[in-house]
């Protein structure tokens, strides 16, 4: 999908219609001969099943290292994904972890557009260098906090895990 503008507030539904536009490019690829009310019912199945528990699989260090972090850090979540995150993380037992919970949706601006962490900073009224940012994808968390001023680990696997970040910050 083509990287979005950023925007001054929450973009409509969710995100809900990017997630259709997005399944429905891949259905034309996939299953041209799908009707529109065939295509319009799988984007309805497959957008709740992603909500659902058992969907979704952490990690098995995620909760040790969460532990072990929450009563030192403010954590926090900062996604391109859209608002049943939250849901997520509460069906895998992890969102009493997070004090913040950052969906690009709602601040108007995706990752890698490094205004979604300004904005996200804003919030929780930190600098960018009171800040480590976590995360896996190159361009999106280690170029974009980067360039928010963050500094960032870079989550690696499988040359590196979360236990490597409880590690280098000798806890």
């Amino acid at each position: 999908m083509p990287v979005r503008t950023v925007i001054d507030g929450p973009r409509e539904n969710d995100d809900k219609d990017w997630w259709r536009e997005l399944v429905d490019l891949v259905l034309a690829e996939a299953a041209p001969s799908l009707s529109k009310l065939d295509r319009d019912n799988f984007f309805e199945i497959a957008y709740e099943h992603f909500t659902e528990a058992g969907v979704w699989e952490l990690y098995p260090e995620v909760p040790g290292v969460l532990k072990k972090l929450a009563p030192r850090f403010q954590l926090a979540v900062i996604s391109n994904f859209d608002g049943r995150l939250r849901f997520i993380l509460e069906h895998l037992g992890i969102s009493k972890f997070f004090a913040h919970i950052f969906i690009s949706s709602e601040l108007g601006a995706d990752k890698p557009d490094p205004e979604i962490y300004r904005r996200a900073l804003k919030f929780i009224g930190l600098k960018p260098n009171e800040v480590l940012h976590v995360g896996d994808d190159p361009k999106r968390d280690w170029e974009a906090a980067s360039e928010a001023g963050l500094s960032i680990f870079r989550l690696d696997r499988p040359k590196n895990s979360l236990r490597d970040l409880v590690t280098a910050l000798k806890l």
